[in-house]
């Protein structure tokens, strides 16, 4: 995607840290310390910095970049993080508080090829309850089922593409406190929200789509269409009957298949 500035998104990021002041009426008696310091910044300040600075760039846009250059960010993982430490810019303290990273005390920053987080920390927590099941023929996770999908997303439809921004993409795309499973544009270069659940797809996943579609319309679209689309291995009567008056919304089912082919070893 092309740049909106003549510096990317993360550059500016950087600058932030370097210049951030905290407001006075926000530290009266002087408690917070700075950032060189050992003082945080909120995701809020850092929001209303940017729309004052930067109002091109969009909300979901400065998120993500947040998470790529946190090091303890496990989503970061999806994006284009250098594991050279240049990406190595923030701790992320909570949901909403950030710091500068420092080498000497803070634990060793996640890069893909040295992560041991479980499963349960990389995915978002949604309000569902987990369906236990034999999926023994089935993806075991819902990351593989996505993983496979943002590579081969022209089988669902034609044209369809991952979101791509710089060194962020669409996988795990961060949507208010949330994660998107895939954000992709279409042929049209609209959006669309892809919910995955790698067995039964209940009616209130609807809500969470929904919901995830509202915010990429609010924050992210520019003149922009927003669609959903729900992939699960088997769609229930409840999700058809949620589904029905929402024509911006498709349901699929997917089926897997394997095939072996065997190696001679007796070289």
């Amino acid at each position: 995607m092309k740049k909106i500035y003549d510096i990317t998104t993360k550059e500016i990021i950087k600058e932030f840290t370097k210049s951030f002041q905290i407001p006075e009426d926000l530290n009266p008696f002087n408690l917070r310390k700075s950032l060189r310091e050992g003082g945080n910044f909120s995701r809020k300040e850092i929001l209303y910095w940017f729309s004052t600075n930067f109002p091109k760039i969009k909300k979901g846009t400065i998120n993500a970049h947040l998470l790529l250059l946190s090091t303890n960010a496990p989503s970061r993982i999806h994006y284009n993080v250098h594991n050279n430490g240049e990406d190595d810019l923030l701790f992320q303290e909570d949901q909403s508080h950030f710091r500068l990273f420092t080498k000497e005390n803070d634990p060793a920053p996640i890069y893909f090829e040295n992560t041991n987080i479980s499963e349960d920390e990389i995915e978002s927590m949604d309000d569902e309850e987990n369906i236990s099941g034999d999926n023994s023929q089935e993806f075991a996770f819902e990351k593989d089922l996505r993983n496979f999908l943002s590579k081969n997303l022209e089988i669902i439809e034609s044209g369809l593409k991952l979101f791509v921004d710089g060194d962020i993409n669409g996988i795990e795309y961060p949507v208010g406190g949330r994660f998107i499973d895939i954000l992709a544009v279409d042929s049209n270069n609209d959006f669309v929200v892809i919910e995955l659940k790698v067995s039964k797809g209940y009616d209130r996943v609807i809500g969470q789509l929904l919901r995830y579609m509202g915010w990429i319309e609010q924050n992210q679209a520019d003149n922009q269409k927003v669609r959903g689309m729900i992939i699960c291995k088997s769609i229930s009567n409840d999700l058809k009957l949620a589904c029905l008056k929402l024509h911006n919304v498709l349901l699929y089912e997917y089926d897997l298949s394997i095939s072996l082919k065997q190696i001679r070893n007796d070289a």
